[in-house]
């Protein structure tokens, strides 16, 4: 049977998984009584956020002219946050779809997808979604495709309108694919002697996913020679030998076979039960004939948003690793260490790719685990270089050297990439103008749309700037990064002191010239949802020992005069003296105890 693989990619919402419905109906891949709208997206959260979170396969059959054909199909994330995902499905395929919705036009990740798919040799199919919609813009989306093609240097036969909603166009989409996308052909090495040993096993570990009975579900590409159940196979990377248990494709629920191929897509059962024995970008091949070379894998992507995470019972605190851990064997982007705080116990310093990322992180521990977590503010990691020479990664205030022993210190920067409609430039301007970053230049994609290039601190966007710039664009500004680097910064810790007392798991990393205007938010904040004491609380932000912002929290008071009636009122300023004697003391000696729950409502 003949195969094509390809992937959808495009910007978030504009309809990817709606098209990979319509591709499933028209195969006949799910019986239509059990048809549901964003069939591939099987976790909760993405149904509820209609976005896709991660990957999915899927082997569809098709015929054309009398010849059967085999479609594997992945199904891609949109947001930036889960571009790792889209890079590793992109070296598993052959051809992708460049889906544009036709009322929103080019966005900034439909560019960066295209430009790693173009840098990757595959053939582009451009489509325009959503076509059938009132505010469609077919022809002004179709030269904007047509002027991004030109300034990558791609060639572009014809652009494929659809409506993914109704099926409109679908079916001659699908066979542009099976007469574009270049069917895959086993790759032949030479070995040593130079004869020719394309029949041994070469497959790549595209994703993986973690089964309680099963272990590590691999997902794979076979490059070259085939793989059956009970084959005894070598994973390259890790040197890790297993027996092959079970082998399938995804139908997309797994759906065993007999054997997988040069060019299928599909998964294998290995038993093995770590994701170090069987690491996404690893190659499989034969124990008894192995290849002699392994296939080019995947770059380790670095996190750049860093967070502490408690669970609120110090008791769940292996149950948390654990589910990290198991997390962590589909997603090789997320880094963990061990952490302890002495207000919040044990706890793990965790990495991201993004906000997004790690609001589905623990979203997933929320459910999955039935856990309740408490999250610290997120971070960038720093750069510093000591006068000894040593270079330091810190992306904690606990890590933080003496000030006395920096010599530089670095943040990491990004070229920021925001496309939006002309008549939101300036509007988009002004949110840039307090991020401390460079202006770089304007690009006009088209009439209707303009490319803004500008230079940040990574630290600057990481919180909430994708919501500001929805905001300040009414909903039509989109952004990509890519990053560039560490540049020199001045960095200070600012510590929280509550009733003079230093709470480390309070202190953060801030740039100088916004550490007064951050410490006084901290601080209202805090005061905000602290409860109150018998006594009145000082909360104060300070840098190296400066005060730079304080509030004061009033002290719960009882009403001492309360059951006097009547008589000589110097009875009621005693009361009163008295009790303001007692808080004095209570104030000189009180300390502050901050509950996990209150912890998760500053940093909420």
């Amino acid at each position: 049977m003949d195969i094509r693989n390809f992937v959808i990619i495009a910007h978030i919402d504009h309809g990817k998984s709606t098209l990979a419905d319509r591709f499933l109906e028209l195969t006949s891949s799910v019986q239509q009584r059990n048809m549901k709208e964003q069939y591939l997206d099987q976790m909760d959260l993405e149904r509820e956020r209609g976005i896709t979170i991660k990957m999915q396969p899927v082997a569809m059959e098709y015929k054309l002219k009398d010849v059967n054909y085999k479609l594997n199909l992945i199904d891609t994330p949109g947001h930036v946050d889960f571009s790792y995902e889209v890079s590793r499905s992109l070296a598993a395929v052959e051809g992708a779809i460049l889906l544009v919705d036709a009322s929103s036009g080019i966005q900034a990740q439909t560019v960066a997808h295209l430009q790693v798919a173009s840098e990757q040799g595959l053939t582009i199919i451009p489509a325009i979604n959503k076509i059938d919609l009132p505010q469609a813009q077919v022809k002004e989306v179709e030269e904007e495709i047509l002027n991004l093609f030109l300034n990558l240097g791609l060639e572009l036969e014809e652009v494929y309108k659809v409506s993914a909603k109704t099926g409109e166009g679908v079916e001659k989409l699908i066979e542009a694919i099976i007469r574009k996308v270049p069917s895959p052909q086993a790759k032949i090495t030479q070995n040593a002697s130079g004869t020719d040993s394309h029949q041994s096993l070469k497959a790549l570990i595209f994703d993986s996913v973690y089964d309680e009975y099963k272990g590590v579900i691999a997902h794979i590409r076979v490059v070259a020679g085939s793989i059956r159940q009970d084959d005894k196979i070598l994973f390259m990377a890790s040197r890790a030998v297993s027996d092959v248990k079970e082998v399938g494709v995804f139908k997309p629920q797994l759906v065993t076979t007999s054997q997988l191929s040069a060019g299928d897509i599909g998964y294998i059962v290995s038993g093995v039960k770590s994701v170090e024995g069987a690491p996404i970008g690893d190659t499989i091949t034969s124990k008894q004939n192995p290849t002699e070379t392994s296939i080019p894998g995947y770059k380790q992507p670095q996190p750049v948003v860093f967070s502490t995470i408690y669970p609120t019972a110090e008791s769940d605190y292996e149950e948390m690793k654990t589910a990290f851990e198991k997390l962590k064997l589909n997603d090789a982007s997320l880094y963990f260490e061990p952490e302890h705080s002495p207000i919040l116990g044990r706890g793990l310093k965790a990495g991201f790719l993004g906000m997004l990322h790690m609001e589905i992180i623990v979203e997933r521990i929320k459910r999955e685990h039935n856990l309740e977590l408490v999250i610290t503010a997120p971070s960038v990691s720093y750069k510093v270089k000591l006068t000894n020479k040593k270079q330091l990664d810190v992306f904690s205030p606990a890590q933080y050297p003496d000030p006395a022993e920096i010599e530089e210190t670095l943040e990491p920067w990004v070229l920021l990439r925001i496309i939006v409609p002309p008549g939101y430039i300036n509007n988009v301007m002004n949110l840039l103008k307090n991020k401390r970053g460079v202006y770089k230049d304007t690009e006009y994609l088209s009439a209707e749309r303009v490319r803004i290039n500008y230079e940040t601190p990574l630290s600057e966007i990481i919180e909430d700037f994708y919501n500001q710039l929805k905001n300040t664009t009414s909903g039509f500004g989109s952004m990509a990064y890519e990053m560039l680097g560490p540049r020199e910064a001045q960095v200070v810790k600012l510590d929280i002191l509550l009733a003079g007392d230093e709470i480390p798991s309070l202190s953060r990393l801030v740039v100088k010239e916004k550490a007064e205007s951050e410490g006084r938010r901290l601080v209202e904040k805090i005061k905000q949802v602290i409860p109150r004491e018998q006594f009145a609380v000082a909360i104060q932000a300070t840098i190296g020992g400066k005060i730079v912002a304080r509030e004061t929290k009033p002290a719960a008071r009882k009403d001492v005069t309360a059951g006097l009636y009547g008589g000589d009122v110097t009875r009621k300023k005693k009361q009163l003296q008295k009790q303001k004697k007692g808080k004095g003391r209570l104030k000189e000696q009180g300390k502050v105890q901050i509950s996990s729950s209150t912890m998760l409502k500053i940093f909420s």
